[in-house]
């Protein structure tokens, strides 16, 4: 009869390969919220495109406003209306009505691009 032994010692091998835990922040790190070169048309427009154009565009102007166009967006920008209520301040009705709040990272990106001058780039 054959010994067992370099069988089990094959199994034991095998099975502790497999007990290999992955740690999720170290092969997926956390890059952060890129905010450098944020452009009205390669951010700015199709993100109010997403979420803002259904209920503020030239034909259905809920609550007078209007977001399409960068001229409607800068009027909205420099009275700070827009941050206000994407970030659901006090005192602002927030937007997406009746949605979740925008992503983090897409608000800071906004607000980057306000503070570089809000550019029409």
């Amino acid at each position: 009869m054959k010994s067992p032994i370099p069988f089990a010692a094959i199994c034991l091998v095998l099975l502790s390969g497999g007990c290999y835990y992955d740690v999720e922040e170290e092969l997926y790190p956390d890059t952060g919220c890129a905010t450098d070169s944020i452009t009205y048309s390669g951010f700015i427009q199709p993100l109010l495109e997403d979420n803002c154009y259904v209920c503020h565009n030239a034909v259905s102007q809920e609550g007078g406003i209007v977001l399409e166009g960068y001229d409607h967006v800068l009027v909205r920008v420099t009275g700070g209306d827009l941050i206000g209520a994407l970030k659901h301040e006090s005192g602002f009705s927030p937007m997406p009505q009746n949605q979740p709040k925008l992503v983090d990272c897409q608000i800071e990106k906004i607000e980057a691009w306000i503070a570089e001058g809000a550019l029409n780039n």
